[in-house]
């Protein structure tokens, strides 16, 4: 029974070899993710401020073209009164 325990003890061994983390191996995980943090982090901060100023561009934008819609519509305003300011009150 001993040798048959011994001989399933060896083919445990064998078949489920244990791994084992040593601190270099640690070290060097830390180091790499450490590295690839540092390598993206420039990428990503760089996307991020593209995109708030595109917001800001757009608002600024929308509200030029607001403007300009607003500037239309005052103007046509003057026009009119200055229509009836000069043609219609002189008739009258």
């Amino acid at each position: 029974m001993s040798e048959k325990n011994e001989l399933l003890e060896e083919v445990d061994l064998v078949l489920n070899a244990k791994k084992r983390v040593d601190f270099g191996y640690l070290v060097f995980i830390l180091l790499m993710m450490s590295f690839v943090s540092l390598a993206l982090f420039p990428k990503i901060y760089i996307q991020q401020r593209i995109y708030f100023k595109s917001r800001d561009i757009y608002k600024l934008k929308s509200e030029y073209d607001t403007l300009i819609e607003e500037n239309k519509l005052i103007n046509t305003s003057v026009e009119s009164i200055r229509y009836k300011n000069q043609i219609l009150d002189t008739l009258f």
